[in-house]
């Protein structure tokens, strides 16, 4: 049986916005790998977590379906020395019952252009868990190469996992 959705509508986050956020994050903390926290955030923390973002400038997107929240992008600082300024580290998550339909490849070419409008001039993508091929797939298909793996740098239900470093650019120069 397919599912039948209307089309997404894009826009930057308001902090209202939080609650779903959070329902949307907190099942891959507790039951994925995308995030290698052990525990999910409450709410006051993922108000503040939103909060920081906006603050520092950086685009921060969620995609409605149908009046409902199915998922979100944002970009933050790769590193924070003074040298990668130019230079974001994305993250997206779907909501399970939106994923397989092109909405995290909305997500991620939606925050890529903002991005470049914004005048950063590098983003990375830092993939935790390797065996995550819907995410590297995507990646992939937004124009980033993989650049390395990582073998082994996390720990997550009792075995290691391997972070995934994709690179794409967001300026000719």
């Amino acid at each position: 049986m397919s599912r039948s959705f209307g089309q997404p509508v894009l826009r930057p986050v308001t902090p209202a916005d939080a609650p779903a956020i959070l329902a949307i994050y907190a099942p891959e903390v507790l039951h994925g790998t995308a995030s290698w926290e052990y525990a999910s955030p409450d709410l006051p923390e993922m108000e503040r977590r939103i909060g920081a973002i906006i603050a520092q400038g950086f685009p921060y997107l969620v995609a409605e379906i149908d009046g409902a929240l199915a998922g979100y992008s944002y970009a933050s600082s790769y590193r924070s020395r003074e040298g990668y300024r130019f230079v974001v580290e994305n993250s997206i998550y779907v909501d399970p019952a939106y994923q397989g339909l092109g909405l995290g490849r909305t997500l991620l070419n939606a925050l890529i252009a903002a991005c470049a409008t914004k005048g950063f001039r590098q983003m990375v993508a830092v993939i935790g868990d390797s065996a995550n091929q819907p995410s590297i797939r995507l990646h992939l298909a937004c124009g980033f190469v993989h650049i390395g793996t990582l073998t082994g740098i996390g720990y997550k239900y009792e075995r290691w996992l391997d972070s995934v470093i994709m690179q794409r650019p967001l300026s000719a120069d």
